[in-house]
Order: C-alpha cells, then structure tokens, then sequence
C-alpha cells in the first residue's frame, strides 16, 4: 500500500509540473483524458457527461468547456439528432498536447517495463486492473457514506 501510494502521489507531482508548462489546471487535464478515453472507445462526449464524470456543478463545467475552447483543446458541434445538444471534439492541438505532456513519463515508465517478462508484465496488468476495480469499489461506499 505504501507503494501504491507513493506512486500516486509522484503521479500527481508529475501532472503539476507537466500541466504547469502549458499552463493547464488538473480539471482541464482530466477533462481532456476522459475525452481521449471516450473517443477511444467511439463514444460521444457532452458537457453533461463531462460535469457527471468530474463531478463538476453546471457553471463549473461551463467554465471548463469555454477554458478548453478558448486554448484550442476542443470544439463544440451541435448534434445533428438534437440540435439542443453539444457534442465536445478534441482538436489536433489537445492530442499533441496530451503526447508532449506525458512522453516524458511514458518513456521512463517503458523503460522500466523492459526489465520485465512478458508473464510478468501479464501480471501485473491484471494487479492493477484488480487494484483499479478495488478504488473503484471503494469510491462508490464512500460516496454512499459506507465504511
């Protein structure tokens, strides 16, 4: 556990320095990795589901959006079935962005993986899969007020 937490607090350290640099906040990163996630997986993103996966109130997520836009991070597109919805689109700028920002840590994390076995690599995948899946569970009790 005290590994797991060091890495997560080196994680953020590394997302503080990085983002500082192109003078985005954590909100804006985060926004940004759930879009380059959603768009891997071929789902659209809206502000609604930007608000819902941030936890962020209405003006909040307003804010975020225009922030994105007005750097060049996104474009908004009104929906061609429900003209009263935004449909949110990474730009060219946000994925060079993204890759500039964490290939630093990609490339020493890769050099890292290496040194491992293929079986090994295996495994430790389906660890962090199982470790995520945990943090998730717990998310969802505290939410709940569970202990």
């Amino acid at each position: 556990m005290e590994l797991l937490r060091q890495f997560t607090v080196e994680t953020d350290r590394y997302v503080e320095v990085a983002s500082a640099r192109d003078s985005l906040y954590r909100t804006d990163l985060h926004a940004l990795s759930i879009m380059m996630g959603a768009a891997q997986a071929g789902q659209t993103v809206t502000p609604g589901l930007l608000r819902e996966e941030l936890n962020l109130s209405s003006p909040a997520t307003t804010a975020l959006v225009d922030r994105l836009d007005s750097a060049g991070h996104v474009t908004r597109r009104r929906s061609d079935v429900d003209r009263r919805q935004v449909h949110l689109e990474l730009t060219d700028k946000a994925r060079t962005t993204g890759a500039e920002l964490f290939a630093p840590l990609g490339r020493h994390i890769d050099a890292v993986f290496r040194d491992y076995s293929e079986d090994q690599l295996l495994l430790l995948r389906d660890m962090m899969q199982a470790v995520t899946d945990a943090t998730v569970a717990a998310k969802t009790e505290a939410a709940q007020g569970v202990e």
